[in-house]
């Protein structure tokens, strides 16, 4: 099974809301992130199911990577918010993994890069960075803990997956 993690787009700056859980996308990072969600569509990805934070800034990430054409199905879960626990998804996705199924988690970091490295290597070691609308993903076995058991296979930056602009 991929695993792809998306970090959300560019949002507004964190003090100038009251409830940083209400800060959105801004202008730019709205565009940034279509036009990575345009090149993911153009390099043939799918996924069966989009898995979003509730924060509105991921939420606004994952239905720009749903209406761009990457899923048709988009779900929220808390274990997403900044702060979730690895544990709490993992759960989840005992219930959902299949072999061949594409999913994508978009949320926040350091949750996002240090889950991927927990999955590839065992613990985090904050070797791994994900930029804002950036992707890691990883292969996760079909059965058993896919912890120090998955295998990184992309790390991209979103600059490479957009125009020059990026």
């Amino acid at each position: 099974m991929d695993l792809y993690l998306i970090r959300h787009g560019l949002a507004g700056q964190h003090g100038d809301y009251a409830n940083d859980a209400e800060r959105p996308l801004t202008d730019e990072g709205k565009r940034k992130t279509r036009q990575v969600a345009k090149q993911l569509h153009q390099l043939g990805l799918k996924f069966d199911l989009i898995l979003t934070s509730p924060l509105m800034r991921a939420k606004q990430t994952a239905e720009i990577l749903q209406a761009e054409g990457l899923s048709k199905h988009l779900e929220i879960a808390d274990c997403l918010a900044p702060g979730g626990e690895l544990q709490q998804w993992l759960d989840w996705l005992a219930t959902w993994r299949a072999p061949n199924k594409v999913l994508a988690l978009v949320g926040h970091e350091p949750n996002l890069s240090n889950w991927a490295e927990i999955l590839v290597w065992g613990n985090a070691h904050g070797s791994l960075v994900l930029k804002k609308a950036g992707a890691i993903a990883v292969t996760i076995p079909d059965s058993g803990t896919p912890i120090a058991t998955s295998r990184l296979f992309w790390l991209t930056p979103p600059r490479f997956l957009g125009s020059h602009k990026l």
